[in-house]
């Protein structure tokens, strides 16, 4: 028999819904974004975020069941992002999907946001040969993980401060690129010299595997005001090129250093910086001196949607996660 979840993604600033069919079709994946609105804050205002997803949620639902030819008494079930994330923004999604739990009688399936950017990889391949090393990085979240099967995701590392994605955004906004900074810099870094301001990379121990990118972000910060106080032109296309290039290889030592010490060969990618194409080029030229490969979904699965909501809530719900209508949101939370 055929199942077909909903998927349902509000953690902080698209709007969207999915059908997916046995755990692997996507047949439908509405995604409203929110960019346009919070371009002129320089980034995403929770309140506003909140409001914008009450207005969008019936909709994008809608959409999502006319795409996918399907009414809504065919869903087998409702996957729904209730950690971590924005607080009213993910309100808005559980309480949609309760209503539409309750209504028609079908489970409501929690699913944690990393989980679902890890099972955004399910969708385009099959992905059975477990154990995998997972690195989420995205404008909330750098992650490092272990994908023992599709009950356990194990955390070994994560950010001690600003996640990449984050600080992405923080240094395009301080060279006046706008928002969101991950694609601006990556355009820009693509015209400059990658070698020709040194940024520090975070030495956190040779046995840790934790991110730190606060400091990287205060040298890019304390470089571009050394520079205006002497009164010396800033080339922006270098500056971008060489913090990029630092974030690379933070990102790099961590998982090589996953690869060595669990013996793991393949590396899922997850999250909204996999669709930084210059990274991935970067990673796997290192893989492939090493016989290390790396799998990472087209890019509009890397960014918040809710396919990659829907498959990960398909292999839970077979699990038997399933929640009550007590069902809560949590702003931060580590992957079970």
């Amino acid at each position: 028999m055929d199942t077909y979840i909903l998927g349902l993604e509000s953690s902080c600033d698209e709007t969207s819904a999915a059908v997916i069919k046995n755990g692997k079709e996507v047949l439908s994946n509405i995604i409203s974004s929110q960019i346009e609105v919070h371009k002129k804050f320089g980034g995403v205002v929770p309140e506003v975020a909140s409001r914008k997803h009450l207005e969008n949620i019936l909709i994008v639902v809608d959409e999502a069941l006319a795409k996918a030819g399907i009414k809504k008494e065919q869903l087998t079930g409702i996957g729904v992002t209730n950690r971590p994330g924005l607080i009213g923004a993910l309100l808005v999604g559980i309480t949609g999907a309760k209503a539409l739990s309750y209504s028609l009688g079908i489970p409501l399936i929690p699913v944690h946001h990393l989980r679902g950017h890890i099972y955004a990889n399910t969708l385009e391949r099959s992905l059975d040969d477990f154990p995998y090393l997972c690195l989420i990085i995205s404008g909330g979240h750098t992650s490092l993980a272990i994908w023992h099967n599709h009950e356990s995701i194990e955390v070994i590392g994560q950010t001690l401060d600003d996640a990449a994605g984050e600080v992405f955004d923080k240094v395009a906004r301080a060279l006046g690129l706008g928002y969101p900074g991950g694609p601006v810099i990556e355009m820009l870094a693509l015209e400059g010299n990658s070698e020709a301001i040194s940024f520090p990379v975070a030495q956190l121990g040779k046995e840790s595997f934790d991110f730190s990118f606060s400091g990287l972000k205060s040298s890019v910060l304390n470089y571009l005001n050394q520079q205006a106080m002497k009164g010396l032109k800033v080339n922006k296309s270098d500056v971008a090129a060489s913090f990029q290039r630092a974030v690379f290889k933070a990102l790099e030592e961590k998982i090589f250093l996953g690869v060595i010490q669990y013996g793991i060969k393949t590396v899922v990618l997850a999250g909204g910086v996999v669709a930084n194409e210059t990274m991935i080029a970067y990673l796997e030229r290192r893989g492939q001196k090493e016989g290390v490969s790396f799998v990472y979904p087209g890019s509009i699965l890397c960014t918040d949607n809710g396919a990659m909501i829907g498959a990960a809530a398909y292999y839970l719900n077979e699990l038997g996660v399933q929640a009550d209508y007590t069902l809560n949101a949590f702003p931060t939370a580590i992957i079970e």
